[in-house]
């Protein structure tokens, strides 16, 4: 299944950060502004947000798009350089055109277009040996692809079900393990807050219902960290603390 390469953190931080943590941070009033910087809601027409990402979600009609919900498209390989990493273009063809494609295609097609991390039995969806963690193992057995790409190629197919993860998000949420498990556990607790305060977010940040709830964690996360997380090696995570300017 899903996990980064192996932490060095102690064994309570592969635990990961707790949902109290999760939620403070979601609350936290920089996240709306946060949420509308990246998707670039509220842009004069014609204008570009600042994050190419804010686009991988809808460009061409989005990945889990009925025509081709289970094949990976040009478009999807272009999609996830707007989140900052490329296919090499032999693994590219082989996915177009080649048997790869085919592998990963039959393991999506086995994937449900509804299933959501969190609901029902979203967790045999992304146990080990599911079509889900197959894909994802197609994907990284690849030369030039690891865990990153692979992650980000499934998270456009299946937005509700599998989330975009990177360096940056792994670091924020407390090196967990099993990831795809944990996050699961964590939209589940508390009759499922987590989920819900993710919708709210949707609305108070002016965003499409295209936009997952798993997008929607991952990017308010990533905009949370990226700068502390870019200044050096040895990381010691998300600092929780409020906003400059006593909350203001």
């Amino acid at each position: 299944m899903a996990n980064a390469p192996k932490s060095t953190r102690t064994d309570r931080a592969k635990m990961g950060i707790g949902l109290t943590t999760m939620l403070r941070v979601l609350d936290d009033p920089r996240s709306v502004p946060d949420l509308r910087k990246y998707f670039g809601v509220g842009l004069p027409l014609g204008g570009m947000s600042p994050f190419t990402g804010g686009r991988f979600e809808l460009l061409a009609g989005g990945g889990d798009r009925a025509a081709s919900c289970d094949v990976i498209t040009a478009d999807d390989l272009i999609a996830v350089e707007m989140l900052s990493v490329q296919v090499p273009p032999r693994i590219a063809l082989d996915l177009l055109e080649g048997n790869l494609g085919n592998e990963v295609a039959r393991a999506l097609h086995e994937i449900p277009l509804d299933a959501a991390l969190g609901i029902g039995d979203a967790d045999k969806r992304v146990a080990d040996g599911s079509p889900a963690d197959t894909a994802w193992r197609l994907l990284t057995n690849c030369d030039g692809i690891g865990w990153v790409t692979a992650g980000k190629l499934l998270a456009r197919k299946r937005p509700k079900l599998i989330p975009v993860y990177d360096d940056v998000v792994r670091c924020a949420y407390g090196a967990p393990t099993k990831f795809w498990h944990w996050l699961d556990a964590k939209l589940r607790e508390r009759d499922g807050v987590l989920a819900q305060r993710l919708a709210e977010l949707r609305g108070e940040a002016g965003l499409p219902r295209e936009i997952s709830a798993l997008r929607i964690l991952d990017v308010t996360f990533w905009m949370r960290h990226r700068d502390q997380h870019s200044r050096g090696k040895g990381c010691p995570g998300l600092s929780d603390s409020p906003p400059a300017g006593g909350g203001a």
